[in-house]
């Protein structure tokens, strides 16, 4: 799998694949309902449908567990993998190059022991001739990443004295242990025992 960490080529993030599968004609319908005038224009009604059209599984109680983009469309909502994996799709179908980035995060304050990965995505900004970071997890009390193409506004933000990381590597592929995690659940409560630590270990079923 490739990753760039300071630009390259755009080719695989443009490209559709099995999870990212901006081909389909679910996630082609839904670029053509997003596609406006300019290409920022395009980028934040992409960002903001994906973010609050569909909610973050978890937010809802909902069981089903999507994987990819047309899933996440299928079934109305995904965890923060699965709605960067369509928000990327999105943008791909606009022909805008999207990647997935990852973080490391406290899985919760009340088992500090625990980390798990958080999914967001970066975008292409041709304007600035720059990849900027954004997440459409969704909104809720204390978190509100709204898309300012001048600041990244991050669903959470890092604390590294918690050992919490932020991941530099953009990504054209969710990464094996995420991939791995994701169709191996057959529910979302599932899924959420199997989350991946971080980068670094390899997830084990």
């Amino acid at each position: 799998m490739r990753t760039t960490a300071f630009g390259g080529g755009f080719e695989e993030f443009l490209a559709s694949s099995e999870t990212i599968d901006c081909d389909h004609p679910a996630v082609k319908r839904l670029a053509a309902q997003v596609r406006r005038q300019t290409e920022l224009q395009t980028i934040r009604a992409a960002y903001e449908t994906v973010r609050d059209r569909y909610p973050h599984s978890y937010d809802i109680g909902a069981e089903e567990v999507s994987v990819s983009a047309s899933d996440v469309i299928r079934h109305g909502h995904g965890i923060c993998f699965a709605k960067s994996h369509l928000l990327a799709a999105v943008l791909r179908a606009c022909g805008i190059p999207a990647a997935l980035c990852y973080q490391r995060l406290r899985y919760s304050d009340d088992d500090p022991g625990r980390t798990c990965l958080h999914g967001l995505n970066a975008v292409w900004l041709d304007d600035s001739q720059r990849w900027h970071r954004v997440d459409p997890r969704g909104n809720k009390p204390g978190i509100d990443a709204s898309f300012d193409p001048q600041c990244e506004r991050l669903a959470y933000n890092v604390r590294t004295e918690l050992g919490e990381r932020d991941y530099l590597e953009r990504h054209a592929e969710p990464v094996g242990c995420v991939a791995d995690a994701l169709r191996t659940s057959k529910t979302v409560r599932e899924l959420d025992s199997k989350l991946p630590a971080d980068l670094t270990r390899e997830w084990v079923g």
